[in-house]
């Protein structure tokens, strides 16, 4: 006969963690507390019986530096099994040069790969009227880290809110964050692959 104790450590056991270090797009900017797609994520994630506990260390405004920055110490705090990136947007919208970017994403990732996690990067985008040309050097950007460290890619995380021909419809007034309509459309873009890799033994 196996005892309450014996079965809370398995349980322990088998819990994943997940660890999201992402920007206001993951902190709920301008939504009621509990609406964000992390929450509707959780949610998901009990409704298929999928044990993972989340810790969402996402700040409004982040940018892929402050990211290097705090990253260490969340890691040695909560020891993820599995790290994802959701930065890079307001690198974009301070103009900042896309190698800077570029270079922090793949310290971001070797450190949480280091630490033993696996890692799954949200690619950003920004609107269209900051030119072709940088649309391409950050969509190529995500492309190559991934590429280069092995990490997970998910580029379609605004599919379906993004590209809709009535802005106003999935977002909030300032058309850059996406209202509480949009979080379950987001959700529903990254949990496929998220569940792939909770599934996958390390």
């Amino acid at each position: 006969m196996v005892n309450a104790h014996a079965n809370e450590n398995l349980a322990a056991q088998t819990e994943k963690k997940v660890l999201i270090v992402g920007d206001s797009l993951s902190a709920e900017y301008g939504l009621t507390r509990g609406t964000g797609w992390v929450q509707h994520m959780s949610q998901q994630a009990k409704s298929e019986s999928v044990t993972v506990q989340w810790v969402n260390a996402s700040i409004s405004g982040d940018t892929t530096s402050g990211g290097v920055t705090r990253l260490p110490s969340l890691l040695k705090l909560h020891q993820p099994h599995i790290v994802v990136i959701e930065l890079g947007g307001n690198d974009a919208l301070r103009g900042l040069d896309m190698n800077l970017t570029q270079s922090n994403l793949m310290r971001m990732i070797k450190t949480s790969q280091t630490a033993g996690a696996k890692v799954l990067v949200i690619a950003m985008q920004v609107p269209p009227n900051y030119g072709a040309n940088y649309l391409k050097q950050m969509s190529a950007a995500y492309e190559k880290v991934a590429k280069l460290t092995g990490a997970q890619l998910n580029q379609q995380f605004l599919k379906g809110v993004a590209d809709d021909a009535d802005p106003l419809k999935w977002f909030q007034t300032d058309r850059i964050h996406p209202n509480e309509n949009a979080q379950p459309l987001m959700m529903k873009n990254i949990w496929p692959q998220l569940r792939k890799m909770l599934q996958t033994k390390p």
